[in-house]
């Protein structure tokens, strides 16, 4: 059995989907089960890691778990996460892989990097999934490019190796269900690096239609990050992030074929399967 939190988002239903379709019994975690569309043979319960407690009744029979952190403040994840891997750890030590982010080891206060201090500090198996750039974050752009066809962002030129979130989730179903992943650390992103303007133009030919950017100043987008960032501070990394990556390229690291035995999904792969989500 694999308890999933973060089951309805972009990576964690993935990796539901993928477990599902291997024969694993998958408990999905969710704030609100009447609204999560999983598959039928799913046993989705109500739980919130903002209450350690409210997992420990479904640990039961659990052997791994699959950890989205959902909180940006590092205060918070200082607060919380130690306890929701005390809970864990009562419940059987369950083997945890955590997504976290490329940047942790480099930024030792975020809260990516607490939370994987405090499932390393508890005793728990654990895998540490490092990713780059989400590529599905560039869904952002897609009511832009419906309605104008224009993307006004800033730092056209940073270079991002943008990883697909399917990889990802085949990577963390490979760390669920075997031991040979246990305290291993993976930096996982696509096969190369790809310009933010360049995405747009592969996003573009996915559907088939000319698109447009628009360079515009971080400060132009900087209260729209926040609001859906959730915090100021986390907008503000992101865009120090960008400034940097156009002038040093992000990371390109072999760990994705490294687990899966082929080569990590470009993003021109990712925007072909996302052209409906554009068009």
């Amino acid at each position: 059995m694999i308890l999933v939190t973060g089951a309805t988002g972009n990576v964690g239903r993935r990796v539901v989907e993928r477990l599902v379709a291997a024969g694993h019994g998958v408990r999905a975690v969710t704030r609100d089960p009447g609204r999560a569309k999983l598959p039928a043979v799913v046993e989705v319960v109500a739980a919130d890691l903002a209450d350690p407690e409210t997992l420990r009744p479904h640990l039961a029979g659990v052997d791994a778990v699959f950890l989205i952190w959902p909180f940006v403040e590092p205060a918070t994840a200082a607060r919380l996460a130690p306890r929701v891997a005390a809970v864990l750890a009562a419940a059987g030590s369950p083997r945890v892989v955590y997504v976290s982010a490329a940047t942790a080891e480099a930024d030792p206060d975020s809260f990516w990097a607490v939370v994987e201090r405090a499932v390393m500090a508890s005793g728990l198996p654990w895998t540490m999934l490092r990713p780059t750039g989400i590529a599905t974050n560039t869904l952002g752009w897609a009511p832009a490019i419906r309605a104008e066809g224009v993307v006004r962002w800033p730092y056209g030129t940073a270079a991002r190796s943008m990883v697909h979130e399917d990889d990802i989730a085949a990577v963390a179903v490979d760390a669920l269900t075997s031991d040979r992943h246990d305290r291993r650390t993976y930096v996982l992103s696509g096969p190369q690096t790809v310009t933010q303007a360049e995405q747009v133009r592969l996003i573009g030919a996915a559907i088939g239609r000319d698109l447009r950017w628009q360079e515009v100043p971080a400060e132009a987008v900087r209260p729209m990050l926040s609001v859906a960032m959730g915090s100021a501070a986390f907008a503000d990394a992101a865009l120090a992030g960008w400034a940097a990556m156009a002038e040093t390229p992000e990371q390109v690291t072999g760990d994705v074929a490294a687990v899966l035995g082929r080569p990590a999904r470009t993003f021109a792969d990712w925007a072909a399967d996302h052209a409906a989500d554009f068009a």
